[in-house]
């Protein structure tokens, strides 16, 4: 399946500036880096990706029905409704009435999600926190530090 691309809202490929090639080297380089750091992190993990990703959304969320998860994880419903089973029978979430709606559920975490997933943001956090310990200086701690803001803000653009 091929990638979509859209441009931002309110633009075209017309009205999009050419970045300059240092620009683009940096963006390269970054791009491949953040990759590999985020599929290092990954290997941390003990709950599958998607499941994870979901028990995220819940936390960060709150309660939500099968199709708003879908929606908010881009899946198909059919594919979040497979997700949803195993994290039940997993007893990571729970379902419960849709409060307005007699014909929906919502589905939220469970104590036991709630603490499965503070288990894998710890062991992703502390695996980066031994790595930067071991592998950086003192100097290179506090660009990276730095770094972090930067990213945020390139991350909320």
């Amino acid at each position: 399946m091929a990638a979509q691309f859209s441009w931002p809202p309110g633009t075209t490929a017309v009205e999009c500036p050419v970045p300059t090639s240092e620009a683009a080297a940096i963006a390269a380089e970054l791009r491949t880096a953040m990759g590999k750091l985020t599929r290092r992190v990954k290997h941390e993990d003990r709950i599958p990706l998607g499941q994870v990703a979901v028990l995220g959304a819940l936390d960060r969320d709150g309660a939500m029905t099968t199709s708003d998860l879908a929606a908010d994880q881009r899946v198909r419903p059919q594919s979040m409704a497979r997700v949803v089973g195993l994290l039940m029978d997993e007893n990571l979430i729970t379902r419960r009435a849709h409060p307005t709606d007699g014909r929906k559920a919502l589905v939220e975490l469970s104590d036991a999600g709630r603490a499965a997933l503070e288990a894998e943001r710890g062991r992703r956090a502390g695996w980066l926190a031994q790595a930067i310990e071991a592998e950086l200086t003192d100097e290179e701690r506090a660009l990276l530090a730095r770094s972090a803001a930067l990213l945020e803000r390139l991350a909320s653009r």
